[in-house]
């Protein structure tokens, strides 16, 4: 399955995060990987012009970008291949892009967004059912510090999900909330409730979403995150989020799943790295 991650700016780690993404994508021998990398922001008006990701030759794109926005062309060419029938998944800080790209929010469904963006899309524990929060109610996106916490399978049928445990806790990570969007057309696969002795809302807030789009789909996830500089990719080698990439990869790929579920992998009550 051929695969082109997409990176070059983010507030985050993205050469560390491009790094582990890579290797484990690698691991599955389901892959081959190919990165595209962006000019900075300090790139010129010609090494803009002349990078243009080779979206057509590959079956999945993964973002791990968030910075400046891309030139028009690679705009209309990024639509262009999932409405022909190519995957996408996002990670963790993509999802914090191009606020002003009306075709990208309905692309992500939610992203980081103030409170007057767009709705808040949250999950019912007990129903597994969607609940909106008004454009202008309720918080924004945000976080509060970094620690491990369950996730909570909601569509065990999916191919990504088919097999996982119902709980899994995941290792030290930000828990995005307040995500806001148009939030249409998306099917939440997993949750996760933010904590607020975590600095979080007390509400189930989506994991990892999907959004279909003409012929392809788009795979979210706010799991992944890591620092430039940090030490640690406890969150980027979590057994249970290299599973969800891998999956996520394949299914947007090719419409099917065959990457088992691992063993180790995490448990409602240990995480595993």
């Amino acid at each position: 399955i051929r695969v082109l991650i997409i990176d070059g700016q983010n507030n985050h780690g993205w050469a560390g995060t491009t790094k582990a993404m890579k290797a484990t994508l690698a691991a599955t021998g389901r892959f081959t990987v190919t990165v595209s990398t962006s000019p900075g922001k300090k790139g010129t008006k010609e090494a803009w012009a002349a990078w243009r990701p080779t979206f057509k030759d590959h079956q999945v794109v993964v973002g791990n970008y968030n910075g400046q926005p891309w030139p028009e062309p690679v705009n209309k060419a990024y639509l262009a291949f999932i409405e022909g029938g190519g995957g996408a998944v996002n990670v963790h800080a993509a999802n914090n892009s191009f606020a002003g790209w009306k075709e990208w929010n309905r692309l992500i469904a939610l992203g980081w967004r103030g409170p007057k963006f767009g709705d808040r899309v949250t999950v019912n524990d007990k129903t597994g059912a969607q609940l909106r929060t008004a454009k202008g109610k309720g918080p924004g996106a945000g976080h509060g510090r970094q620690h491990s916490f369950l996730v909570t399978v909601r569509a065990k049928a999916h191919p990504i999900m088919k097999g996982l445990p119902t709980w899994w806790k995941h290792a030290k990570d930000e828990l995005y909330h307040g995500q806001r969007g148009p939030g249409e057309n998306m099917q939440i696969l997993s949750s996760a409730w933010s904590d607020p002795k975590s600095g979080g809302t007390g509400e189930h807030e989506p994991i990892t979403w999907v959004v279909p789009h003409g012929k392809g789909n788009v795979v979210t996830t706010v799991l992944g995150h890591h620092w430039g500089g940090q030490k640690d990719f406890e969150a980027l080698h979590c057994v249970g989020f290299q599973t969800v990439l891998a999956r996520a990869c394949e299914w947007a790929g090719t419409g099917t799943v065959t990457i088992p579920v691992p063993k180790g992998f995490p448990t409602d009550k240990a995480t595993s790295i």
